[in-house]
Parts: C-alpha cells; structure tokens; sequence
C-alpha cells in the first residue's frame, strides 16, 4: 500500500509539471515605424544607467534605454558644453525596444529652436 500512494504521489507531481503552460516573454516593448521625438543623452552621464564608459541612451516615456544602430561620437563631442554628457537634447528616432535596448532605424538630433513647445515625450 506504501508504494502504491507513492506511486500516485509521483504520477500526480509528474501528470501536474507537464500540464504547466510556459509563456514567452515578450521582448518588444515600443515599436515607432513612424519618426517620434524622444529625450536622448549619454545614459550614464544624465539618465543614471549603469555601464563603464559614456553611451548613446534615450528616454521614452520614463524609461532609458541605450541604443544600438546610433553611436555618442556620432553626434559630435560628447563632453562639450550642449553635448550628451552635458545636456539631454531631443532626437527624432524610428525603431523599437528589444531585450532592454533600443534598436534604432533612423536617430535625427533636432536643434532646440526645432522643438514646438507643447511637443509630447
């Protein structure tokens, strides 16, 4: 009787693993096919994200993400007066966020006398 009840033990923990749904994460979190107006600035200087050097990061509704497809010395000097470590700037930016990072199709740093005042990050 002893075996039997640990038989049935073992085929109910055995019957109830399997029945378990597993889910996929999803990894895309914001996708902009159309061009969107983010905050961008060196994610370590202004927007607090961890890593070693500076990096190209932009905040999108809160969030900082860095990016992948748009480099820091891409946008001139990083470390001058209006630059990313110096000041968060606006870019006009296509692509979307995958696993934490924001993959970007297109990156365009906009000029402040661009910016229509009432414009939604």
């Amino acid at each position: 009787m002893k075996k039997f009840i640990t038989l049935l033990f073992f085929a109910g923990l055995a019957i109830g693993v399997q029945a378990q749904e597993k889910t996929k994460k999803a990894t895309t979190v914001l996708n902009f096919e159309k061009p969107h107006v983010v905050e961008t600035a060196c994610g370590e200087c202004k927007f607090g994200l961890p890593g070693k050097e500076c990096d190209l990061a932009v905040r999108i509704d809160g969030h900082a993400y860095f990016v992948d497809g748009s480099d820091i010395d891409d946008h001139g000097d990083a470390h001058a007066k209006d630059g990313f470590c110096n000041k968060i700037r606006k870019a006009e930016v296509t692509g979307k966020v995958v696993n934490g990072r924001f993959k970007a199709s297109s990156f365009k740093l906009l000029k402040a006398e661009t910016l229509k005042p009432n414009t939604k990050i």
